[in-house]
């Protein structure tokens, strides 16, 4: 029977169990990031789905039969004679978002308790498999099976693979924390970048005169897809208790008590400053998350022919070669966007650290204000770079609103339960999953009944709703005060929590033979892995934005 670094007993274990990926002496503890962007990189396609929301809404050759007209929401989860709409496919975009903010909040406890192996194995049987039920939901044109695929059995796997590898990252890089949590998040918003891109050319080679190719492109990516998050799954493991970087030491505390004050998890949600953080991540994510789900359309009904140099041709102009030319570059649009929001949550977070989290804040909320309310203009000035540049900058800060409010909420309620207090406050993220798409796609399509064709004037009014929508936020930051005394705990308590904390630190420590790592060949070998489909979708990124540049 094997016996791990800190005494366990393994031989029986599972293959999945937590036991059973305790680090050996001799483990490079850089293995663990690549694992992690394998997880990250592969749901976090979920923010490129908007590539597939067009080509399904064309799945049904032919002329439109006369009573798809009044086609509505809970008809459309059932019709097989009618094509989609937009808005009817958006909701599995909320539904993604909807269901990863309730998975990760409801199944948090259950992933410290069995680890990130299995939720990581989990994680890749519900996002695959979700997808392989909606492309059965193509197959036979169910949307209700793409909502329940996709969407719902999609969601919990998005959720699971988001969380899974945060903690084990910090317990591995405690004297890089900020570095190791990056990483992570970092993927989870650059994999539209590789996905986008890739589904358009997978949808491309399988199209026929009956087919749009998304079915077969959904089965291709969720087998390509579950290779890469099991791979990430079985690569991870988790220090041995006491562990810590060989040279490391903790930084000492300037006295035995925290010099700076907490409240109790009980107490954060009965705060009116816990709310007034909860509706400025609501509102500043619904913004940037409802434009991230109709990128790919909005830019092709926007640009339409000026896209391929014809801006003379409007959306509705152009012949079906026109429009799988246009598609591409809005793939490439999707995947630009997602650039941004990687570059966003590493120097907004940075640049709080310089000016403040609710200076940041308000640079998010005013500087979106005067973006949303400028996008009309520059779409009728018909401005790509301009336009492009402009929703660039906002999904940054969409991206940045993640990264800095963890640090927001340690400024306010201390750094004692910090953690537990940002997993309630997600649950903005999963409302915004649903106000943020909802807004867009309603919108467009109420537009679209009045008789708006495709192009600017069908987005105009949806800009100006969103930039609303940051000024409540606006307001909502600046209700955000220090707390009065009666919510902070008291310091005997605050000293009964570190005892306790002490008390179970005290167990031998050290680096147990497992050192710093370095880039030895496996790590070199398993960040090309990761790193080689990365730079692909930068360059196909860099490569389609010269395009609407151009």
């Amino acid at each position: 029977m094997a016996v791990a670094a800190n005494g366990a007993l393994v031989g029986d274990v599972g293959l999945l169990d937590r036991e059973r990926i305790i680090a050996k002496p001799g483990f490079n503890r850089w293995l663990v990031p690549p694992a992690a962007l394998a997880i990250h990189l592969c749901i976090g396609m979920a923010y490129g789905f908007s590539v597939f929301w067009l080509p399904l809404t064309r799945a049904i050759p032919g002329a439109a039969d006369p009573s798809c007209a009044s086609l509505n929401l809970l008809s459309a989860l059932f019709t097989t004679t009618c094509n989609w709409r937009v808005a009817d496919l958006g909701w599995i975009y909320t539904l993604f978002f909807v269901l990863l903010g309730c998975s990760a909040a409801i199944w948090g406890g259950w992933l410290e308790r069995v680890g990130p192996r299995k939720a990581g194995f989990v994680s890749a049987c519900c996002w695959c498999g979700g997808i392989l039920v909606a492309a059965v939901g193509v197959m036979t044109h169910q949307l209700w099976l793409m909502w329940l695929g996709a969407g719902v059995i999609g969601g919990v796997g998005l959720g699971l693979g988001y969380i899974s590898p945060v903690s084990t990252l910090i317990k591995w890089f405690p004297d890089r924390r900020g570095m190791a949590t990056g990483m992570a998040i970092m993927g989870f918003g650059g994999g539209a970048m590789i996905g986008a891109p890739l589904a358009n050319l997978l949808m491309n080679y399988f199209k026929t005169d009956v087919s749009i190719g998304v079915w077969q492109t959904f089965i291709t990516m969720a087998i390509i897809y579950f290779c890469f998050m099991m791979g990430g799954a079985f690569g991870y493991r988790i220090p041995p208790a006491g562990w810590r970087p060989e040279g490391w030491t903790p930084p000492v505390s300037k006295s035995t008590m925290i010099t700076t004050r907490h409240v109790h998890l009980r107490d954060a949600h009965k705060t009116q400053q816990f709310w007034m953080i909860w509706l400025v991540l609501c509102l500043n994510v619904s913004a940037g998350i409802g434009v991230l789900g109709v990128a790919s359309p909005m830019l092709q009904e926007i640009f339409a022919g000026s896209l391929i140099g014809l801006p003379e041709l409007s959306f509705s102009q152009l012949d079906a070669g026109q429009k799988t030319q246009i598609a591409a570059i809005a793939a490439g649009f999707t995947g630009l966007l997602s650039l941004f929001n990687i570059g966003g949550r590493f120097f907004w977070a940075s640049l709080s650290d310089k000016i403040g989290r609710k200076n940041t804040y308000y640079t998010f909320l005013l500087l979106g204000i005067v973006l949303y309310a400028a996008a009309p203009t520059l779409a009728d000035m018909g401005s790509k770079a301009l336009f492009v540049l402009a929703f660039g900058v906002i999904l940054s800060m969409y991206g940045g609103g993640f990264s800095t409010i963890p640090a927001y909420l340690a400024d306010i309620f201390g750094t004692q339960f910090v953690g537990a207090i940002h997993g309630r406050l997600l649950t903005a993220w999963a409302t915004a999953g649903i106000v943020g798409p909802v807004v867009i796609n309603y919108i467009r399509e109420a537009q679209i009944a009045a008789g708006v064709a495709p192009g600017p004037a069908l987005y105009t009014g949806t800009m100006y709703i969103l930039a609303g929508m940051l000024a409540l936020g606006l307001v909502a930051n600046m209700l955000v005060r220090p707390l009065s005394d009666k919510w902070f705990m008291s310091d005997e308590e605050v000293a009964s929590l570190q005892a306790k904390t002490a008390a179970a630190n005290a167990g031998p420590s050290g680096s147990f033979g497992i050192g710093k790592g370095g880039f030895d060949a496996k790590a070199a070998l398993a960040w090309a892995v990761v790193g080689i489909p990365l730079l692909w979708g930068v360059w196909v990124t860099l490569r389609s934005s010269f395009v609407i540049f151009g």
